[in-house]
């Protein structure tokens, strides 16, 4: 089984510094090719890889198009079985790679896996992107095993396992390169942010399975490229949660849950007004008004025969941790 390891760059040279030394250590083995994709960087990492790390293949992207257009335009370009996608601020550890495709050999219906990540500031807690898998609620508010919202869980080995879940975190997601294209890869109108949560759901509308592998450990150290209280990030997030929920919704439930989902928002906007973060409720209010906007694209990429109506874990789980103060997936 062909493997590829896709880090994308964008002006990450301190980052391929501190990291790359990981990756090139424990992806040693047969039939793994580690590469970069640099999003038209105009600091000097590509020549820094190309001086340091000379067995590393590089792919230049003509453009910045974001985590989704970057690895669109770079593994047109590779061949393999399976993609790692890495991100360029995750540490990995000494057999990260090995149980992971172990389950691509031994299960050939299993499309997506993503491994435990950790927080690299601090080992000892699950890291807010990933955790231990992710799922969504009815309204399309993704939470993980151990992470919902900002209250992240300690790592007890509570989610040692292998389990299904329903979306694998963008920072490190591995996907059969089959798969990938037949789908057509991540919905490049996301830019950055939750188009991994897009891509799943519409793997599990083709019958795929979707896989977390708490055998497997990598550290990330999040937010790197965009920073958790910028509200570009909050925009990004909000715009392109909508836009999942127009394009993967079972047609029955797209009315009534994404208007529950608007007020919803709504809800969140005046709690950062509360908050004194009046930046991030702008950023709703932005967010709102460009899903208004690309709404009848949105509808246009549905696939109505293959809409599944189980795809929601909990109902809500605004509802769960606000109101319930249900703060871990145990709790729930």
């Amino acid at each position: 089984m062909k493997i590829a390891i896709v880090i994308l760059n964008w002006n990450g040279k301190n980052l391929l510094e501190k990291f790359l030394p990981s990756i090139t250590t424990y992806s040693n083995l047969p039939k793994v090719t580690i590469y970069v994709a640099d999003n038209a960087s105009t600091d000097n990492s590509v020549l820094f890889i190309s001086k340091k790390y000379p067995e590393i293949k590089i792919i230049q992207n003509k453009k910045n198009g974001g985590y989704a257009k970057g690895y669109n335009d770079a593994l047109q370009l590779i061949k393999a079985d399976v993609y790692a996608l890495v991100n360029s601020d995750i540490e990995v550890t000494p057999n990260w790679l090995q149980p992971i495709i172990s389950v691509f050999e031994n299960e050939p219906t299993t499309a997506i896996i993503q491994p435990k990540i950790l927080d690299y500031k601090n080992k000892i807690y699950f890291e807010y992107a990933g955790a231990g898998g992710g799922y969504i609620d009815e309204f399309g508010y993704p939470y993980c095993r151990g992470r919902i919202f900002n209250t992240i869980e300690k790592d007890v080995q509570q989610f040692n396992d292998t389990t299904e879940v329903f979306w694998a975190s963008g920072a490190c997601f591995f996907i059969r390169a089959e798969i990938f294209h037949e789908l057509n890869g991540f919905d490049e109108d996301y830019f950055a942010h939750q188009e991994e949560i897009d891509l799943c759901w519409r793997a599990e509308n083709a019958q795929q399975t979707i896989k977390y592998v708490g055998a497997s450990t990598v550290y990330h150290i999040g937010g790197a490229t965009l920073k958790e209280e910028s509200p570009r990030k909050s925009f990004l997030n909000f715009r392109n949660s909508l836009f999942s929920l127009a394009k993967n919704l079972p047609t029955s439930k797209l009315l009534p849950i994404i208007l529950g989902r608007l007020i919803l928002d709504g809800v969140a906007g005046l709690k950062f007004l509360l908050e004194l973060r009046p930046i991030h409720t702008l950023a709703i209010i932005k967010a709102h008004f460009s899903f208004y906007f690309q709404l009848p694209k949105m509808l246009k990429k549905r696939k109505q025969s293959t809409q599944k109506s189980n795809y929601f874990h909990r109902k809500s789980i605004v509802w769960d941790y606000f109101v319930l103060g249900k703060k871990t997936v145990k709790e729930l």
